[in-house]
């Protein structure tokens, strides 16, 4: 399976704060908020990822991230013009995909919980339609929802709804067959106006292919689309690391914790940020792992 982080947009909701830098390189807590998704996908066993972002962004993450070779991972690149709908990023990462199948993730999105990468891993093993992931929460409304019925499959969708019918939000997360570039295709070419995520995952709705992950309550799904949101994100990211003494989101744990990477090339990265706490973080993985498994 490919992965795609969704990293293009203006940001102009977060603005004045984006307006030289890329939204998804803004610090959230303690690392640009482009670490998150990424880890996400890295999470679900996604080694190969391509990152969708504009003509003046790309640079940006280029050079944060390069091609993922020090983290035993390939990140490659697409851009996507700004005046261009969201979801047309599987056209421009069609030749990525191939017939592969694919996640994708807004570049804005945090996921994290027990039992996560389980949850990624059991989404992933999609085969045939789309899978979305969804999450419970008490205002819907701003969000895609979806209808579940009574055996937990997908019967309605609704974007940004005034009434919701459910209390499930669509998160920025899902898991899509090798169809899904055609599709895009299919509502670029129908006269629609801007179509999104949501039109995508309602072909699939119409043809009984689409599937839904419901996260538990336990998970903590947060998405940062306005000054308030990116604050409360960095708060809860802040309260989980420090009181649990771990990091949440870390890419570099989670290419070792998948075994993308070793110990050796660990410590070469730990020592990348050499006196500094992140680095300190990552020179200790290998003994907290040690002691974790000692009787």
């Amino acid at each position: 399976m490919r992965g795609i982080i969704l990293a293009e947009g203006t940001g102009s909701r977060l603005w004045p704060a984006t307006l030289a830098v890329p939204k998804q390189l803004v610090t959230v807590y303690d690392k640009p908020m482009i670490y998150y998704p990424l880890s996400t996908l890295l999470l679900s066993g996604i080694k190969d990822i391509l990152i969708v972002s504009t003509p003046q962004d790309t640079p940006g993450y280029q050079r944060l991230l390069a091609d993922g070779g020090k983290w035993g991972i390939s990140l490659s690149y697409a851009v996507l013009a700004k005046s261009r709908s969201l979801v047309e990023a599987f056209i421009v990462g069609s030749e990525f995909i191939g017939n592969n199948h694919c996640a994708s993730v807004l570049g804005n999105n945090i996921f994290y919980g027990p039992g996560l990468s389980e949850s990624l891993h059991k989404a992933a093993t999609l085969k045939k339609g789309a899978r979305i992931i969804a999450c419970q929460v008490d205002a819907p409304g701003p969000y895609g929802v979806v209808t579940i019925d009574k055996n937990g499959k997908a019967c309605d969708l609704g974007e940004n709804p005034v009434q919701p019918e459910s209390g499930y939000a669509v998160t920025g997360l899902g898991f899509y067959d090798d169809t899904v570039a055609e599709r895009v295709r299919s509502l670029t070419t129908s006269g629609c106006n801007q179509p999104g995520i949501t039109d995508l995952n309602r072909t699939y709705l119409d043809d009984g292919a689409l599937s839904v992950e419901v996260f538990n309550q336990d998970m903590t799904w947060l998405d940062m689309d306005t000054h308030e949101s990116l604050l409360d994100a960095a708060r809860v990211v802040e309260a989980i690391e420090k009181r649990q003494g771990i990091k949440i989101c870390c890419p570099e744990e989670a290419c070792w914790r998948m075994g993308y990477i070793d110990d050796g090339q660990l410590e070469k990265l730990a020592d990348e940020f050499r006196n500094n706490e992140y680095g300190y973080y990552l020179a200790g993985l290998p003994d907290s792992r040690a002691a974790a498994s000692a009787p």
